[in-house]
């Protein structure tokens, strides 16, 4: 050791097999004239302490609040919740989205279990499907619905709490800062569903809602919106177009119209169906969308910016869509078939239908107009739960109208897919209690065993595990 210089702890040898760092620690403390350095040891030891232990309280309390984004997966395992199991997927990932806005009587674990499953079914990580994109699901929760989004988080769903973009305060146009909170479903919380524009970490996002269910692959919009043009012409020549119109070069959205809420003889703009849109995400359109709710152009009579888009629900979602693309961003949507994309088997026509005919003007204001009620089930590639009613509630539709038959079927699928799902979970757990569930004798060959009875009350509902 060097002449005048105090041995440093890892010198000072043992004594007895006792390090004599604990030695040294103890004449620092009890050595007299050493008292106040010991005292200063010991307050900062605390204070370090002390700091550390809160750093952890508040680790605990952030992981326990509610975050705006969570990320949560589940083993794959005996008590594992009723999901699907992760799949690696080497193409590309389409973002899937749902918007819950508050907590009502929806049968949120049973929809939302039974949409993301339809999803996985046409997805890649199902390679029967045929496709090509893999999926990842999100639900985009306001502050008033957080209570209840706890039921699609334990089924795969990434939460996303979300207020409204804009404070209807905020809102410069008198008319639509005072008429909005009462618009439509849901007032100005459907404008969360704009969130989706800013998944961007996707290429794709799909908006859909909660009472909806994916029969096929939707490869052919993925493919025409994300593949040069040269390369999907063939794509797109099969993808069917209201109207057989042009497709843009470059395809922003894929979207249904709402003709069922549509008088073709008043020559306004038919707004979106607000149950099924293909977006582009970007933060671009998002702040575009924001500073339209912000200036609140929505006039009295013709909506927003006079342009005429005034109908149920136009002062939110269906209709600032529709504004969008028609108006501020032109030629880079298109929209689709509702008979094959968003199928809700509803009347073409503004008449009754009397034995089967169906009287009136083509809501599309065509003169002649397709009747999606008798479209093949087979070629529904989406399917919307509006006029045929929730899967849940056990119908029994009347195959002889139109619309029951259309949507017989409809709910035939809903059902299949959810027994598809539930054998999975028994093939991997083995839970009897997943098999308890059909033993409802209420036309069992529509509801797989789900109904015991018509109506609500009789539908035997999905058991997912604590």
């Amino acid at each position: 050791m060097g002449i005048g210089r105090r041995p440093t702890l890892h010198q000072i040898p043992r004594r007895n097999g006792v390090n004599r760092s604990s030695h040294l620690s103890r004449n620092l403390c009890f050595r007299g004239f050493l008292t106040p350095w010991c005292w200063l040891l010991v307050v900062t030891i605390m204070f370090f302490m002390f700091n550390f232990l809160s750093m952890q309280v508040l680790e605990v309390d952030k992981h326990n609040a509610v975050s705006n984004i969570k990320d949560i997966s589940f083993p794959k395992n005996v008590n594992a919740p009723l999901v699907d199991a992760p799949v690696d997927v080497k193409g590309e990932t389409i973002g899937y989205a749902i918007s819950l806005t508050g907590c009502g009587d929806e049968s949120l674990t049973d929809g939302g279990a039974v949409l993301k499953h339809s999803i996985h079914l046409s997805s890649a990580a199902n390679k029967s499907s045929k496709s090509k994109y893999g999926y990842k699901m999100y639900a985009i929760v306001h502050p008033d619905a957080v209570k209840c989004s706890t039921q699609l988080e334990q089924i795969g769903y990434e939460i996303l709490v979300r207020d409204v973009p804009v404070p209807v305060a905020d809102i410069q146009g008198e008319f639509l800062r005072t008429k909005v909170v009462s618009n439509g479903c849901c007032g100005e919380k459907e404008f969360i569903k704009l969130w989706a524009y800013s998944l961007t970490q996707h290429r794709a996002v799909v908006h859909l809602d909660l009472d909806t269910v994916v029969l096929q692959p939707l490869d052919d919009l993925f493919d025409a919106m994300l593949t040069e043009t040269s390369a999907s012409l063939e794509v797109r020549r099969n993808i069917p177009v209201m109207f057989e119109k042009d497709m843009p070069d470059v395809v922003d959205a894929f979207f249904t119209r709402d003709y069922n809420m549509n008088q073709p003889r008043t020559k306004k703009p038919v707004l979106v169906q607000g149950g099924f849109l293909v977006l582009r995400p970007s933060m671009d359109s998002f702040e575009t969308y924001k500073n339209i709710i912000r200036e609140g152009d929505f006039r009295q009579g013709s909506g927003w910016g006079g342009k005429g888009y005034v109908t149920y629900g136009a002062m939110t979602f269906q209709g600032i869509v529709p504004y969008f693309y028609d108006v501020m961003r032109p030629n880079t949507s298109t929209e689709v078939s509702r008979c094959v994309y968003n199928a809700q088997a509803d009347n073409p026509r503004t008449g009754k239908t009397i034995d089967n005919k169906v009287q009136g003007d083509c809501r599309d204001g065509q003169s002649d107009c397709r009747d999606c009620r008798e479209a093949d089930v087979s070629t529904v590639k989406l399917a919307h739960f509006t006029l045929c009613q929730k899967p849940w509630n056990c119908l029994p539709h009347n195959d002889h109208d139109l619309r029951h038959k259309l949507c017989r079927k409809l709910h035939h699928e809903w059902f299949r897919i959810r027994k598809n799902l539930e054998d999975q979970c028994y093939s991997d757990s083995k839970r009897e209690s997943i098999l308890e569930q059909r033993t409802g004798k209420f036309q069992p060959e529509q509801f797989f065993g789900y109904c015991k009875s018509s109506g609500a009350k009789g539908y035997l509902p999905i058991k997912v595990p604590n």
